[in-house]
């Protein structure tokens, strides 16, 4: 099995590939003082820039986990999400947390096919 890193930060990679599979690291939004659809577009932006660099896009988005600081603002979430993935939805987590650093609202994680 071959692994292959990519987009390489301080501490970690952005993008892992392995087994014909890409993982995308938690991946947090640029501006974390504006509305939580707004962080998730943000945030499903970048996403899509990672997978093509690892030569895959979001139809081939198989599973997801996402940290929230605020269950009640999910409906904003969803809607962008919805929005950017249409009928190819990946299976969801949504996960309740009490803090993601700084102000951030949300944070993603992302495995999807390679190809």
């Amino acid at each position: 099995m071959s692994i292959t890193r990519s987009i390489r930060t301080p501490i970690m990679h952005r993008a892992v590939e392995a087994n014909g599979f890409v993982f995308i690291g938690g991946t947090i939004a640029d501006d974390t003082s504006v509305s939580m659809g707004e962080q998730t577009r943000n945030i499903l932006g970048k996403i899509a820039g990672y997978l093509k660099e690892a030569g895959t896009d979001k139809s081939r988005v198989v599973s997801t986990s996402i940290f929230v600081t605020d269950l009640s603002k999910k409906k904003e979430m969803d809607a962008v999400w919805t929005e950017f993935f249409g009928d190819n939805l990946p299976t969801r987590a949504t996960v309740g947390v009490a803090d993601l650093g700084g102000s951030a609202l949300i944070e993603v994680v992302v495995t999807a096919l390679k190809g």
